[in-house]
């Protein structure tokens, strides 16, 4: 009988440790395989794993990590003087329909963006990317000569920041609504976020909602053919793509980057 007894216990407990092995399998397996509703590090603040210059294979000059925190470590370079920068994109996935979350802060008359559906090959995202605009709404024009840039546009006050350059506008196409916008002083942290699928695009800037549209749309291809993008036949046309972020001879702070699909 204590042999018996002893063979009994020894096949309950090979029993539980199967059951134990299986259920760290099944979790170790779900833990690996992202779900569709899950967010995804894009940066977290410990490493640029991923990061690299638009049309490259390195993270170029000028962009690292201090304080935790994604960099362009530059001096405020002139509107005047800009002859374009090196913007950097995550090289690691290409995504479709998604939800991003960032946080961001510029110095006085900083600019910067954040570009999706990045195609590489062109001279830059800016020609064939959809931008959500960061930008210093208070002091940019302050300290940049834009008047040669925004008479090419037929702008009323070509001195001025106009609508379709502050933040939160889905650059040169839909305008940010200022009723909504709660836009922290330079220096100070905000976030953002940009939701994307077919049937509806939004910006979010602290929490409000700023714009919201269909993507090529009749009225989407009105404001893509009202001249602003000529000389850019590809703007905008690519379903899927990186995820860039704009050097414009600006200081820049992110932090958090995260995505997820949807």
């Amino acid at each position: 009988m204590k042999k018996i007894a002893i063979l009994v216990s020894l096949v309950l407990i090979g029993s539980c440790k199967k059951v134990q092995k299986t259920e760290v399998e099944k979790t170790n397996t779900e833990e690996t395989t992202p779900k569709a509703d899950e967010w995804t590090y894009l940066f977290d603040g410990t490493s640029t794993e991923g990061w690299r210059a638009y049309n490259g294979e390195t993270l170029p000059p000028g962009w690292t990590i201090k304080d935790s925190t994604l960099t362009f470590d530059t001096e405020l370079g002139l509107e005047q003087d800009y002859k374009g920068g090196t913007d950097i994109l995550y090289g690691a996935e290409e995504f479709d329909n998604f939800e991003l979350y960032l946080e961001w802060k510029l110095p006085e008359g900083g600019n910067s963006g954040i570009f999706y559906h990045v195609k590489e090959g062109y001279k830059g995202p800016p020609v064939v990317s959809p931008e959500y605009q960061l930008i210093d709404d208070e002091n940019y024009a302050k300290i940049h000569d834009l008047t040669e840039y925004n008479s090419q546009f037929g702008a009323e006050h070509p001195e001025l920041l106009q609508d379709w350059q502050r933040t939160g506008a889905d650059y040169a196409m839909h305008v940010a609504d200022d009723s909504q916008k709660e836009l922290n002083p330079v220096g100070e942290w905000n976030s953002s976020k940009i939701v994307f699928t077919p049937e509806k695009v939004e910006h979010w800037l602290n929490g409000k909602k700023l714009l919201e549209f269909e993507p090529w749309s009749e009225e989407w291809n009105q404001k893509k053919n009202s001249g602003k993008w000529d000389e850019a036949p590809d703007y905008g046309k690519f379903k899927k793509g990186f995820i860039a972020l704009q050097d414009h001879s600006s200081p820049i702070w992110f932090r958090n980057i995260k995505i997820k699909r949807l």
